[in-house]
């Protein structure tokens, strides 16, 4: 999960099947958010507005009435945003020339009415805003079959996606893959061997990018990780070369090699997803979590069907922030199906995964009881413990009614203002309670503009197949998606508990984290639902020392698989911080320690 820029502006435009309903979101910046929303197939259409307070007004039976007017409208005084309101004044529905799937929007898609109304938009608002209400696809240029070394094709290992219960859940015909063999010369990230290359899904133009590297220890018996970073949007490259990979990139854009990697004794494939994150791209995007999770099984079936080496060892997923969303759902639709997926746990660092519960803990490790002093005033650390019975009621609306996007996004935009923006005001690192921001345009990290340049240099996406035209490390358009879709605020916790009847779980928190902090995380643990909570919830964390040094590097707790670990002197990226204690925690649990 990251966090927005400082004076950040998001505006959405997001088409959805059927019929529509509109929402306008003024924060207290004035920025207008215009989101449209699957209503289902019903014939009412609605709008809301919510002000900056917090209420809602609704309007039925049609969108805002022809007598309302910008001027009425609480928060709204940039003049330039009043042009939006004539998409809803005409109607949000007939600015489309038809129905098309939710997160897909290219200006061509307008009717001549809905063009005409956008072309006097455009005039009244500014060009680096305009950018944001259509996501054009990615610039890139594919390369041609005989580049690659192996091509993949879904219809040859169809008969791996069989379900559980002897229903198909998915057709992979339409996926195939793409990889060539990296030359470790070339670049000098490191000696072992290398694989890179694209999933691919021509029928819906998606295609994920990933780069593999095998073991420095024993690959033919180590184990194999998937890595994703989270954001959402944010690129698995970054863990890469600042975090767990085999290198780090330096101010002078020059690798070096990282001795605390997390492949001196595990083999990892790193994976841009979803569409669009990273070097991945595509024309349609990717903009909840189960979505995202198709394509992530189909990538990982044929990987293994074309390593079936591979398939035979124990696999393991691991990812941070915006990944506990991703991985416990992934996990979960892994373990329904028969596949070549040796799955055997999963990890989650410093993760979103149980919303409610989690944002509860943003006053107390924002006002000094995350073991660290207070960053918030006590009248700001007031305001906020304030404002959690709120956030957790709107929170609570999007838990009983998941598919009510319209909930799910209200949540997480109140319970964003409330506990996130009072802390960026105060310039400090929302990954790092020690640390003002370093670097805003870099999400307060200075390495993550060196590992863009590295990325973007043309003898580096030479090297491993890229076809994009450059490298981000987040993408705020895909970021922005899953908001609007009411992703952010979903109960994925709630797949934890069938994945702990078949492999263990470990949840770990660098504990100077603020924005998926560690009490939070210790919270949802204990909150878990599941039937070893009786004996999980009352064990206290005790202390575990470093397995060579013998220093405590932080604390623990576990019962029946289900596992969490503070570590200490970490922020949000654990193995950015603390790499050499990160690497003894990781290695301890793929060995077996905690895990009972």
């Amino acid at each position: 999960m990251y966090a927005p820029k400082k004076g950040y502006c998001a505006h959405h435009l997001l088409p959805p099947p059927g019929n529509l309903f509109a929402e306008l979101f003024i924060d207290r910046q004035d920025c207008l958010h215009l989101l449209f929303f699957a209503c289902g197939y019903d014939s009412e259409r609605s709008a809301h507005k919510v002000a900056d307070d917090g209420s809602a007004i609704r309007y039925k039976n049609g969108l805002f009435p022809p007598s309302m007017s910008p001027n009425s409208i609480a928060c709204l005084h940039q003049s330039t945003m009043k042009g939006l309101l004539s998409m809803l004044l005409v109607g949000a529905a007939r600015t489309l020339a038809a129905p098309h799937e939710a997160g897909i929007m290219a200006e061509g898609m307008l009717s001549t009415e809905g063009k005409a109304i956008w072309g006097s938009i455009k005039k009244s608002v500014p060009e680096a805003q305009i950018t944001h209400f259509f996501n054009a696809p990615k610039p890139h240029q594919a390369r041609p079959e005989s580049y690659w070394d192996h091509v993949v094709s879904g219809q040859s290992i169809e008969s791996t996606w069989i379900h559980s219960d002897g229903e198909g859940r998915s057709d992979i015909s339409e996926y195939s893959m793409r990889i060539k063999t990296v030359d470790p010369s070339k670049l000098g990230v490191d000696t072992v061997k290398q694989y890179s290359g694209y999933l691919d899904n021509s029928a819906d133009d998606k295609h994920l990018f990933f780069w593999f590297f095998e073991s420095r220890n024993d690959p033919t018996n180590d184990p194999i990780i998937l890595w994703l970073s989270g954001g959402p949007g944010c690129s698995s490259m970054t863990g890469l070369f600042m975090e767990m990979g085999p290198a780090r990139i330096d101010e002078n854009i020059k690798v070096v090699h990282n001795p605390h990697s997390w492949i001196n004794n595990a083999s990892m494939i790193f994976l841009d997803q979803p569409v669009n994150v990273g070097f991945s791209y595509g024309e349609k995007g990717v903009y909840n979590t189960p979505a995202a999770s198709k394509d992530v099984f189909a990538f990982l079936t044929m990987f293994f069907k074309q390593f079936p080496q591979y398939s035979k060892q124990d696999f393991h997923i691991s990812g941070e922030s915006y990944a506990g969303h991703y991985i416990p759902v992934y996990a979960a639709d892994i373990l329904q199906q028969e596949s070549n997926i040796n799955l055997k746990s999963i990890l989650i660092g410093n993760g979103l995964t149980d919303p409610y519960t989690q944002n509860a803990y943003y006053e107390p490790m924002g006002c000094g009881e995350g073991g660290y002093d207070a960053v918030l005033d006590e009248a700001t650390c007031q305001t906020m413990k304030e404002a959690i019975p709120e956030c957790q009621k709107q929170i609570k609306a999007c838990y009983d009614e998941p598919t009510d996007v319209g909930a799910c996004v209200r949540s997480a935009g109140f319970c964003q203002e409330a506990f996130l923006s009072p802390y960026s005001k105060t310039g400090r690192n929302v990954y790092d309670v020690r640390s003002p921001c370093e670097d805003p345009e870099n999400l307060c990290y200075p390495i993550l503009g060196w590992i863009s340049k590295y990325l973007n240099m043309p003898e580096v996406m030479s090297a491993v197949g890229t076809e994009t035209k450059s490298f981000s490390s987040c993408n705020d358009e895909v970021n922005r998606r899953f908001f609007s879709q009411g992703d952010w605020n979903q109960p994925f916790h709630r797949k934890v508990p069938e994945v702990l009847t078949k492999i263990p779980v470990l949840i770990y928190a660098g504990d100077a984290d603020y924005i998926c902090n560690w009490l939070g995380n210790h919270a949802w643990c204990d909150a878990l639902n599941w039937p070893g909570q009786g004996d999980f919830k009352p064990k206290k964390l005790t202390g575990v020392k470093h397995s060579v040094t013998g220093k405590e590097i932080g604390q623990v707790k576990n019962h029946g698989g289900f596992a969490f670990l503070r570590i200490y002197g970490a922020g949000h990226l654990v193995p950015y911080d603390q790499p050499e204690n990160s690497l003894d925690i990781f290695n301890r649990w793929i060995g077996g320690e905690w895990t009972k």
